[in-house]
């Protein structure tokens, strides 16, 4: 495969986890609060407050959805070529590295093709720079010249 299949494939890979992490924190925040709010009166004493348990269940939602906004990043820059994609790539896949499996494995392929010589020769080129300021003589001559207006000569007639 060409290092562009490759960013293609990985910048994919970082946008399904990403969408694949944040619904399963919504799906398993939501599952906290419907379990929680069914629970029955304990007769040994007091149960924990509601608002406890869906202010822990919010706050982990807000936290892996906070985990995978860095790989939603990460797979816009790879799709996109931007020049700070293989920054961004590293860091979602340090962050993508906590979910085993499909974290873990897409960490790996991160790593992998960032670290490679395909990745390098895709992301380690030399920024552009503008051309060199012209000489100083250039605008000494230019500056001694004066132009006057000569107007065009008229064309023959030709008919």
């Amino acid at each position: 495969m060409t290092p562009e299949q490759h960013n293609k494939y990985l910048g994919w890979a970082h946008v399904v986890y990403a969408v694949l992490h944040a619904l399963m924190g919504v799906v398993v925040s939501v599952i906290v609060i419907v379990m929680f709010s069914t629970l029955p009166n304990s007769s040994r004493g007091n149960p924990p407050p509601m608002g406890f348990l869906i202010a822990m269940a919010i706050f982990m939602l807000i936290f892996t959805v906070g985990i995978s906004i860095p790989s939603m990043i990460a797979g816009y820059a790879l799709l996109k070529r931007k020049r700070w994609a293989k920054i961004a790539a590293i860091v979602a896949g340090a962050f993508a590295a906590m979910q085993v499996p499909i974290g873990t494995a897409v960490c790996v392929y991160t790593f992998w093709f960032l670290f490679s010589e395909p990745g390098r020769l895709l992301y380690d080129q030399p920024a552009k720079s503008l051309a060199p300021p012209p000489p100083d003589e250039w605008a000494r001559l230019n500056r001694d010249k004066t132009h006057e207006y000569v107007p065009p000569v008229t064309p023959p007639d030709w008919r």
